[in-house]
């Protein structure tokens, strides 16, 4: 029916406005119902399922505890809005008819102080003596409980966006014993994306969550209580400062460093500094407020030996690149553990613009090989980056065919990986090896074929230096390994050649035709088939 509408010409916002004056005339407490649904269902930070919602919405925000009798049943919290919300049958989901609903119940007037009442209902619900009562140290059935997910990890993003007195009261009443609270741990296990032991959080404290969340009201009170220790350290060896720089929450960060007691320097359990984190994760504006710090080192590594620049260039923020390069004690050449530099992170994840950046320093070592023995040019063919080989390879001081510690080149990562463009880029340079073999012998070509890159395997054939029918340490040929993996296209390309011998076995006896035949590649098998003459590769 509202899709008709909608293409109608109707003015939807006057049918809305409609519907919500008849919501509001309902009888009894079905026309309140009715709103908060709307609001709940419009505002969460993620879709609720239709059994979250009941419990929701049966908060009393001055209550001890949650009475069963006040969940409503779901055709009646469902019935109380006239249509405008449904059950999505894919998902199980509750969700609004239709897009325009969400457009118009996001207007301003529409549902005032939205977000201040669903943070309001978590906390509420949060400190419920039902729930204060769970055992930190073990999750619940969370099927007996369903609110206590929503609750746990998005009250904080609806307090960020606003929060009344009301609602910071119920905030840091909650936090006051947070590390022994179940909803810690249920909100560290949400940030990290895994399950930890469950007696780690006991050292998440209050602090440490508001400043993760970024909840400047809540975190300016905690900081003046007596006894706060604003450098105190969770089971991570997080610092509140290293959460809110970690997380970007530069209204946090400024807070926190206003502190005279302030150490901004810490080092977590894997000796990173909150500097270290936020280059991570590219916030521009937490490492300019962390680098105006005297006792801030900006080139600390961490027991990897990674530096904040080296994180950001890795990560591809070249902003935060661009104001660590500006310093004169960081090191823009500075190597971690594994003997991987900024530019071998740029390169690896092609961040040609950090490249750029970092070549201009003018003394950088191109060719510094890695853990593996791999050269940025390396990492940037063999993951395709284009652009980045480009720029490489117009660098006199690249080698473009300086293999790694198993022997192979650029050109055999490129093979591998079949970008066809590098490859051709790699080919066009006359100190490349296009034959080249590795420590166990494959070339370029056998490493294509077995992958069954068609398109790399034509480009290299078309070069007079490259063998087709050469076995790697196992005796296996490129059209060995194409029959093995059953590559149609790749053992046609090999078959119509005059220099391929298709009945070549390995050094264990095996021909490719017996090889195809063991693998139930049929079509291989019939190509394989004795003949007379070569097989032209439009057969």
């Amino acid at each position: 029916m509202l899709q008709k509408v909608a293409t109608t010409g109707v003015d939807l916002n006057n049918v809305y406005d409609q519907t919500l004056r008849r919501i509001k005339e309902q009888k009894g407490d079905r026309s309140r119902l009715g709103m908060e649904v709307l609001m709940w269902v419009s505002h969460a930070q993620r879709p609720l399922r239709i059994d979250e919602l009941c419990y929701a919405l049966a908060v009393e925000m001055e209550a001890t505890d949650l009475d069963l009798e006040d969940i409503r049943p779901q055709d009646t919290v469902l019935g109380s809005c006239l249509g405008l919300v449904v059950v999505d049958k894919a998902t199980s989901t509750v969700r609004l008819i239709h897009y325009t609903v969400q457009e118009y119940l996001s207007r301003p007037k529409i549902l005032p102080d939205a977000h201040n009442t669903l943070a309001q209902s978590c906390l509420a619900y949060l400190n419920y003596d039902l729930i204060k009562r769970l055992q930190a140290n073990e999750v619940p059935n969370l099927g007996d409980m369903p609110f206590l997910e929503y609750s746990s990890l998005y009250w904080g993003g609806h307090a960020k966006m606003e929060l009344s007195d009301p609602a910071k009261t119920f905030a840091l009443k909650l936090l006051s014993r947070y590390d022994s609270h179940v909803s810690s741990i249920l909100l560290f296990n949400k940030i990290w994306g895994h399950l930890f032991p469950p007696d780690t959080t006991r050292r998440f404290l209050g602090l440490h969550c508001a400043s993760c969340l970024g909840i400047d009201k809540i975190v300016a009170a905690l900081i003046e209580m007596e006894g706060c220790n604003i450098n105190q350290r969770d089971c991570m060896g997080y610092t509140p400062l290293m959460w809110a720089a970690r997380q970007g929450n530069q209204g946090t960060v400024t807070l926190l460093l206003a502190r005279d007691d302030i150490d901004p320097d810490n080092l977590d359990n894997d000796g990173r500094t909150s500097l270290w984190w936020a280059s991570e994760n590219g916030h521009e504006g937490v490492v300019r407020l962390l680098l105006a710090r005297d006792d801030v080192n900006p080139d600390m590594p961490d027991h990897y030996g990674g530096t904040p620049l080296l994180q950001a260039s890795f990560g591809g923020h070249e902003g935060v690149v661009r104001i660590l390069l500006a310093r004169e004690d960081v090191n823009h050449d500075k190597p971690d553990d594994n003997n991987q530099a900024p530019l071998w992170g740029a390169s690896y994840s092609g961040h040609e613009g950090v490249a750029r950046l970092l070549l201009a320093r003018g003394d950088v070592n191109t060719n510094r090989c890695g853990l593996s023995g791999k050269t940025p040019l390396w990492w940037s063919a063999g993951n395709g980056h284009e652009d980045m080989v480009r720029l490489l390879l117009g660098r006199d001081d690249v080698d473009p065919d300086k293999p790694d510690f198993d022997g192979r080149t650029p050109l055999w990562g490129a093979s591998c990986g079949g970008h066809e463009e590098v490859v051709r880029l790699l080919l066009a340079r006359d100190e490349v090896n296009p034959d080249k073999l590795s420590n166990s012998g494959e070339t370029p070509l056998l490493k294509a074929c077995v992958e069954g890159h068609e398109g790399v395997a034509r480009l290299l054939l078309t070069r007079d230096e490259v063998n087709p029918d050469k076995p790697d340490n196992h005796g296996r040929t490129p059209l060995w390994g194409a029959s093995r993996k059953g590559h149609e296209g790749v053992v046609r390309l090999l078959l119509a050649r005059d220099d391929v011998n298709p009945d070549k076995p390995d050094n264990s006896g095996q021909t490719p035709l017996g090889i195809a035949s063991e693998h139930s590649h049929s079509n291989i098998v019939a190509l394989l088939q004795p003949r007379t003459t070569p097989l032209s590769s439009t057969d």
